[in-house]
């Protein structure tokens, strides 16, 4: 019997690098995945990655994750309401949208179900499983913030897209993996991302 997935959805807005790296992390880990992309994710993906995934019904995945990633992921189409992840019945280990659009969102605190995305949302809420967003968008208005208040309250975390530096991170990789780590930390996934936190590396006297 298969493991069950972490369901992963890359929507968007910017920082589509956030979501490639964390569907290879989870593949690495030896995690599944149902994966399912927006449009406007693809748009992001091939305006910042330069790589175009063509139709979203049958995406050339090959072009953003290798064969042993592939072999991990379960590919639906964010059309497709009849997949298993529309299903609240459907076991899995939680979902992370990253990076979450605002609108996507906006969608799912007003428990609007328009995609696939927001319904394997609205089936984390309802199940009670675990919802992860990774919101990255600045400044934030009291739209964005109401949103996010409402779904914190309601048990989602919002894990903003925003490295810290306390690790020493210096590369755009080591930011983008601190924040993949955040994300991870927030749905159970051990993992060595980024240096954990210890205390001051110099005593002030």
């Amino acid at each position: 019997m298969k493991p069950k997935p972490y369901v992963v959805a890359i929507t968007g807005a910017s920082g589509s690098i956030y979501g490639v790296r964390l569907v290879r992390v989870l593949a690495e880990l030896g995690k599944e995945i149902a994966l399912v992309i927006s449009e406007s994710g693809k748009t992001v993906i091939r305006e910042e990655l330069e790589i175009d995934l063509g139709d979203l019904r049958s995406p050339k995945l090959e072009k953003l994750f290798d064969t042993a990633v592939l072999s991990k992921i379960s590919y639906y189409y964010h059309g497709d309401f009849t997949s298993p992840i529309a299903s609240g019945s459907y076991p899995n280990e939680g979902m992370i949208i990253v990076p979450t659009s605002t609108t996507t969102l906006g969608r799912i605190a007003a428990g609007i179900s328009q995609s696939l995305i927001e319904r394997a949302a609205e089936c984390m809420i309802k199940e009670g499983r675990k919802l992860v967003l990774v919101p990255r968008e600045t400044p934030l208005s009291p739209i964005h913030l109401e949103n996010m208040l409402k779904l914190s309250k309601i048990g989602v975390s919002i894990v903003a897209a925003m490295p810290g530096f306390y690790s020493g991170q210096k590369s755009i990789d080591e930011m983008v993996d601190f924040v993949v780590g955040k994300a991870l930390d927030q749905i159970g996934v051990q993992h060595t991302l980024f240096q954990r936190w210890t205390g001051s590396r110099e005593k002030v006297s």
